[in-house]
């Protein structure tokens, strides 16, 4: 599988065909770095880190923990198998 983009139904899906979440558009945006700086940065094209912002595209696991390093923080901040809680959604401490 390529780094560059998707090339399989089984790129976007991951192996099991598990949907993996991110939060690198969070990350990037709070730090802000643009998707062609992040990817000049881990080696692959622009377009590479736009479909895996939107979910089109699964990473490997060598990628993934790349872009957890670049992020400092633990892969497991970056990526779940599982949706995010979304962040300022109300039900908080009264």
């Amino acid at each position: 599988m390529s780094e560059n983009g998707p090339t399989t139904s089984r790129a976007r899906s991951g192996a099991s065909g598990e949907r993996i979440y991110n939060r690198i558009a969070v990350l990037r945006t709070e730090r802000g770095i643009s998707r062609r700086q992040l990817a000049d940065a881990l080696g692959v094209h622009y377009q590479t880190v736009g479909y895996l912002e939107r979910g089109e595209y699964s990473p490997s696991l060598h990628l993934a923990l790349r872009i957890a390093q670049y992020f400092e923080v633990p892969v497991e901040v970056v990526f779940s198998t599982s949706p995010f809680p979304r962040i300022g959604g109300g039900g908080g401490a009264e």
